[in-house]
């Protein structure tokens, strides 16, 4: 009797890594690796020929659901009917996954009428899938069954299946999953985009569905979100003597000062570019106003303008930093690339 419980289980995973150290041949790998990317490739074209009003009737459910598509499946159709159910859920369909097994224990009551459910098995015959199939069917909820099986116990208890069946899975010995869940996933996908499309589902959903992500910082994140404000803000009037709009330039960073009115209306603008041009005509600095030194017709942006659009006016400029105004065109701030760069925004 081994001195160690597992004493025989160790020996065992030690000779398969002996053996597989042994037997690994970087060309046959690679052999491996091709033959994977054809099997699933050619399941994929299959699958589309496969297609037909099962997956329009699918299609037409989820749209005029008013409850939720609940996901189900185990095992590794379980693991893609997550990424379903998350893909479904983002691109306007609401969902959510439920494990079949800890909806025998409770969990079915996630699941209400007027839901559609999307059960997946390849094989239609997963035990804690047809163990609540009575259960689900009594809900009134409608039961769309992905299945590479169309006479198995899942297909035969739903009301539309979706086949996603392949002629070989890409395990050489034609066991692990591997063909028919790239199938699966590749069939939520064409759910989703379908569903998308027929909603009407447009960029600005999809940022206010992922607001942490590139595309809803672009689309969702305003001017006055980044601007500087309040003191922040370059600002003199038009009586400045020059060495106080220096002053205010230098203070405040931003390589410019705005020129305001009395109502904070702007009237103009003066820049570092501005002073050299100024220093290389020999300019007597010191006898000058911010009136005579600015130039009229600064770029705006509008505060509720997007970021994005404020970072597209800066680039076509050529410029670093813009005047931010109100609705009534008085300021309210300024906009420097960095702010821009700090969000992520570009």
């Amino acid at each position: 009797m081994p001195d160690h419980p597992h004493a025989t289980l160790g020996a065992s995973a030690d000779s398969l890594v002996e053996r597989a150290s042994s037997a690994f041949s970087a060309e046959r790998a690679l052999q491996l690796a091709t033959r994977t990317f054809e099997i699933e490739a050619r399941a994929l074209l299959e699958l589309s020929a496969r297609q037909g009003e099962g997956f329009t009737r699918a299609v037409q459910a989820m749209l005029e659901c008013r409850g939720r598509t609940v996901v189900m499946g185990m095992g590794k159709s379980g693991h893609v009917g997550r990424k379903i159910a998350a893909t479904l859920a983002s691109t306007g369909t609401p969902a959510f996954f439920v494990h079949p097994a800890e909806a025998s224990h409770g969990d079915l009551g996630m699941v209400t009428p007027g839901d559609v459910v999307l059960a997946i098995s390849n094989s239609g015959e997963s035990d804690e899938l047809a163990a609540i199939l009575p259960a689900v069917r009594r809900l009134g909820v409608t039961l769309v069954a992905m299945t590479g099986k169309a006479e198995s116990t899942l297909a035969r208890h739903a009301d539309i299946v979706l086949s996603s069946a392949v002629d070989q899975e890409a395990c050489p010995l034609n066991l692990a999953p591997t063909a028919s869940t790239t199938a699966q996933m590749a069939l939520g996908d064409a759910l989703a985009v379908a569903l998308l499309d027929a909603r009407g589902f447009a960029e600005a959903d999809f940022a206010r569905s992922h607001p942490g992500g590139s595309l809803g910082r672009k689309l969702l994140m305003l001017v006055r979100d980044l601007m500087r404000h309040g003191p922040a803000v370059p600002v003199v009037g038009p009586e400045a003597p020059l060495p106080q709009v220096l002053r205010e330039m230098s203070d405040k960073g931003l390589g410019f000062t705005a020129v305001v009115d009395d109502a904070r209306q702007v009237l103009g603008i003066f820049t570092d570019g501005d002073l050299r041009r100024l220093i290389e005509r020999g300019a007597e600095l010191l006898a000058l106003r911010a009136a005579d030194v600015m130039h009229t017709g600064p770029k705006l942006v509008r505060e509720d303008a997007l970021a994005v659009d404020a970072a597209g006016l800066m680039e076509q400029h050529r410029i670093t930093s813009v005047i931010v105004v109100d609705a009534h065109g008085a300021i309210v701030g300024a906009l420097n690339s960095n702010d821009l760069m700090r969000a992520k925004v570009i």
